[in-house]
């Protein structure tokens, strides 16, 4: 693994969110959901895509907070441009995704 400067974790601006909206994606080549993110007032309401069918029902994801990365480009999937990057952890299972253990207002910044 590649070594970075603390400079450079500061550069990924990492924030909490709130799931709003969960559809399906039949167009992506795996298995993915469409989310529509509240990540507040400063970075308002994005969409991703989110490879986590295996562990996650559509109906279970709304209202629940996740991290997502806000500064990277907008990606082109299939249809579908995506503008943040819900994170989570690969596991053997599935994608397990990371949240706050409690509430924090959409758009806190990872410290």
């Amino acid at each position: 693994m590649e070594e970075i400067s603390f400079a450079d974790f500061e550069k990924v601006c990492l924030v909490c969110g709130t799931i709003i909206e969960a559809k399906e994606f039949p167009e992506a080549k795996k298995p993915a959901y469409l989310l529509k993110v509240d990540l507040g007032e400063r970075f308002g309401i994005k969409n991703s895509s989110a490879q986590i069918t295996q562990l996650y029902r559509r109906e279970d994801l709304v209202g629940r907070q996740v991290l997502c990365v806000v500064n990277f480009p907008p990606k082109k999937i299939a249809s579908f441009w995506s503008e943040v990057l819900v994170c989570g952890f690969a596991s053997g299972e599935g994608v397990v995704l990371a949240s706050p253990d409690r509430k924090v207002p959409n758009g806190t910044r990872l410290s």
